[in-house]
């Protein structure tokens, strides 16, 4: 199983990723070694995740959020 992930940064940016173990993922995420992006923002809160059965439908589907204003990612969060 595979899990895309959007994180709030303590300065209310957004980072989209994707893990097969996203509990990993946090823990690495909380401690400043999952991304220099997570690492130099600061890590608020895991907001949404998703699974998916396969990378390459992880990987499509977090290209297309990745493409996304800031308000439709909410918006795709919430759908």
């Amino acid at each position: 199983m595979w899990y895309l992930y959007l994180i709030e940064c303590d300065d209310g940016s957004l980072y989209t990723g994707i893990t097969t173990d996203l509990e990993k993922r946090m823990n690495a995420h909380q401690t400043g070694k999952g991304s220099k992006y997570v690492a130099s923002r600061g890590l608020k809160r895991l907001i949404a995740s998703k699974e998916y059965l396969t990378r390459p439908e992880a990987l499509k589907a977090e290209y297309f959020v990745k493409q996304l204003p800031k308000h439709q990612k909410k918006e795709w969060i919430e759908k």
